[in-house]
């Protein structure tokens, strides 16, 4: 007990020399007129990338800015925004709604209302700096807000913009000159393999690139899908498209719809539960699922995914995981299970729907 007050009153006393010893050096910098230390502004401060390619219609982070060191906080500030002729660039500050989280998404909500409560709209610039140092394009930016650049993919500097960035503490300022902004039209959703991302029309098939007749697809992942006539493995590549996905609005939703279909070789629609192993409720975060004879559609809050990380939805965390399975016997007696599916984004509300189109022949659900 005497030791442990001993070390309390020696801890009480040092605690008081050094309040004292700080006062009087206070009263020494102003005596003497020392003046108060600065904040560390480094020189060699700067960004990994000055071009900036960001997708419009969707909330992108880019930056990579290194303080080496600087002391916090730094404050970052936007200024002589141009394009490269000299012509003041105004549209990427144009303020708009946005959504900004105000609780963690984790993909465990219950339903849309619960999604809701953890986000609102803020008004925000299309394009600004955080107090990172980061820069964000936010989602409410589009084709009609800012321009893209040209249909022809030049980078000519009059379509170009260029803008500085003023980096400042209480230890001074700098100025980071001609940095670029370059971006791309929107694509409302992902894979966009049909999309041309320069001028908005559907994309040529890879292997004849300058034929406007020919067409690319979204192209499915196949595991053990047997056609029905060829008995023979399903494919979809550049060489040989049985199975093509369109991504695709349509009428008659709530706003905030998500349909699933299915279309045979006649492009007659085929009944999901046929795909008798698929979990349905693993497909999309969605809510008040509607099973039909000839689609299955989900309540959702869009973009999907949600956010950028990993769920039981999108494993990857960049794009939801759709997988529909079906099993049937097999050669032997065994039962064999078939799968297919795609890894898709959707990046704008609406009523969507995600369509497999089975080309050249149907999936074979018979037994051997």
């Amino acid at each position: 007990m005497k030791k442990n007050m001993q070390m309390q009153i020696f801890v009480k006393k040092g605690f008081i020399a050094i309040l004292f010893a700080a006062a009087a050096l206070s009263s020494c910098r102003k005596l003497y007129g020392i003046p108060d230390e600065k904040d560390y502004l480094s020189s060699n401060i700067n960004y990994s990338n000055k071009i900036f390619e960001p997708i419009l219609g969707r909330t992108t982070l880019m930056g990579g800015f290194n303080g080496d060191n600087s002391t916090q906080p730094i404050k970052f500030e936007i200024i002589n925004a141009r394009f490269g002729d000299g012509k003041p660039v105004t549209d990427l500050f144009q303020k708009k709604q946005t959504y900004v989280w105000t609780a963690p998404y984790n993909g465990l909500e219950k339903s849309l209302a619960e999604i809701e409560s953890k986000r609102k709209l803020e008004e925000h610039p299309l394009f600004e700096v955080r107090s990172s140092g980061e820069f964000i394009m936010w989602a409410s930016s589009t084709n009609e807000l800012i321009k893209p650049r040209p249909a022809d993919s030049t980078n000519f500097p009059q379509d170009t913009r260029f803008f500085d960035i003023k980096i400042s503490n209480t230890g001074g300022s700098t100025v980071i000159r001609d940095l670029q902004v370059r971006p791309f039209r929107e694509r409302l959703y992902e894979p966009s393999d049909d999309f041309n991302i320069y001028s908005g029309a559907p994309a040529p098939h890879p292997k004849t690139p300058y034929n406007p007749a020919s067409r690319n697809y979204i192209r499915p992942f196949l595991n053990g899908v047997i056609g029905a006539t060829t008995d023979i493995p399903l494919q979809s590549n550049d060489d040989k498209k049985d199975v093509v996905v369109y991504i695709r609005p349509f009428n008659g939703g709530t706003g905030n719809s998500l349909r699933f279909k299915f279309l045979n070789k006649d492009s007659v629609e085929m009944n999901p539960a046929l795909f008798n192993e698929t979990v349905w409720d693993k497909i999309v975060h969605g809510f008040n699922m509607q099973k039909t004879a000839t689609y299955v559609q989900y309540d959702v809050a869009y973009p999907i995914p949600l956010v950028e990380i990993p769920t039981i939805y999108a494993p990857g965390g960049t794009r939801d995981h759709a997988e529909f399975k079906y099993s049937r016997i097999g050669f032997g007696g065994g039962r064999v299970v078939a799968s297919f599916g795609i890894d898709f984004a959707i990046y704008k509300k609406g009523n969507w729907e995600v369509v497999f189109h089975f080309l050249k022949d149907n999936p074979k659900f018979e037994d051997e």
